[in-house]
């Protein structure tokens, strides 16, 4: 069983900015290609952001680009999610995913692993 694992979250105020982070204790980190996806109340969960195995290549959706950065430190076996700019409209519960190999970084059915998810809540 793979777990991931992820602290963090929060409240912050609008403009601010936040930092999520997931590790998967135990395994072959740089193994997985990692994935951010959010769940608003009522709504589907939608594709956040994608990096993947070795950190070389980043993806993301159109309504978080230039605020939001995926990174990696395979030695620490974590990825990240940087928020800036942030809006009330990113108010969501944040998920870390993982997968080993594929390469439809947006298609949450590719991804075998989940983490429990983490609040963000963002004040206007």
């Amino acid at each position: 069983q793979v777990q991931l694992v992820e602290p963090g979250g929060g409240l912050v105020q609008a403009g601010g900015s936040l930092e999520l982070s997931c590790t998967i204790p135990g395994r072959t980190f740089s193994s997985y290609a990692m994935a951010w996806f959010r769940q608003a109340p009522g709504k589907e969960r939608d594709f956040v952001a994608a990096i993947t195995y070795s950190g070389r290549s980043t993806y993301y959706a159109d309504s978080v680009k230039g605020r939001f950065t995926i990174s990696r430190d395979n030695a620490k076996s974590t990825v990240y999610l940087q928020m800036n700019s942030l809006k009330p409209e990113d108010t969501a519960i944040y998920y870390c995913a993982a997968r080993i190999g594929g390469s439809d970084y947006e298609n949450r059915g590719s991804y075998n692993y989940w983490g429990q998810g983490t609040q963000v809540t963002v004040s206007s």
